[in-house]
């Protein structure tokens, strides 16, 4: 059974007095511990799409099953919680706070469940070992590499140990070498972790390193190759 299914699932916006529809009917299956890349071009609908995945956002229309729960039939504070148990969040630019080390940056998922703070410091530095940042959970992000704080968002993400990562261009500021280590750590999460991982890019090369890829144009998802999509 799929972990993601999304069918005929539409987006719209009102601009103005203009309907805008981003999405405009998309069925989607992603598979348990699979690793999709899903590229478009900008405006594609890419990110919107990502975000009716997270529970972020809500379709207009469709339905949206995720971890076998139907997302519109949750209210907020259903899906707030639901969110927290279920989703991690790895973006482009790495939304940690300045004032904070690694390790409470990681924690932060952590503030909402019953865990003691032994408990959840414990979880931290186990997420931030499995990033390979271990010796850097004192340091604060501005003593921190690019690529060592987009590794702290990531154990951020994996630190409540939910089952599904979405990505929305992880690597996107990142220098190439940088961002193949951190393609390298979200294929070994989803081979060795289990984690399935959905991960918006534009970029052929990052898009390699998923199992399966699918292009995102006009609202509607196709199969292409990746020179299409680039």
């Amino acid at each position: 059974m799929a972990i993601v299914d999304l069918s005929e699932v539409r987006k719209s916006y009102v601009k103005g007095r203009e309907e805008v529809e981003v999405l405009t009917g998309i069925d989607l299956a992603v598979e348990e511990a699979d690793f999709l890349a899903l590229m478009g071009p900008s405006g594609s609908g890419k990110t919107t799409l990502l975000n009716i995945i997270g529970g972020i956002d809500s379709a207009t229309s469709g339905s949206v099953q995720v971890s076998g729960q139907d997302l519109a039939a949750m209210s907020r504070r259903q899906l707030a919680k639901w969110r927290s148990e279920n989703i991690g969040f790895v973006f482009q630019f790495y939304n940690l706070l300045p004032v904070l080390s690694a390790r409470r940056n990681v924690e932060l998922p952590l503030l909402l469940t019953k865990l003691s703070g032994k408990q959840r410091r414990s979880n931290a530095d186990t997420a931030l070992e499995i990033v390979g940042l271990e010796d850097r959970a004192r340091h604060k992000p501005g003593e921190l590499s690019g690529g060592q704080q987009q590794r702290v968002a990531i154990a951020r993400a994996i630190v409540a140990d939910a089952p599904i990562l979405v990505c929305d261009e992880p690597t996107g500021d990142l220098d190439r070498d940088t961002a193949d280590e951190i393609l390298e750590l979200l294929e070994i999460l989803n081979r060795d972790h289990g984690k399935t991982i959905v991960m918006v890019t534009h970029d052929p090369k990052a898009a390699s390193h998923a199992r399966h890829v699918v292009h995102l144009d006009k609202g509607q998802l196709s199969t292409g190759t990746d020179e299409e999509a680039a």
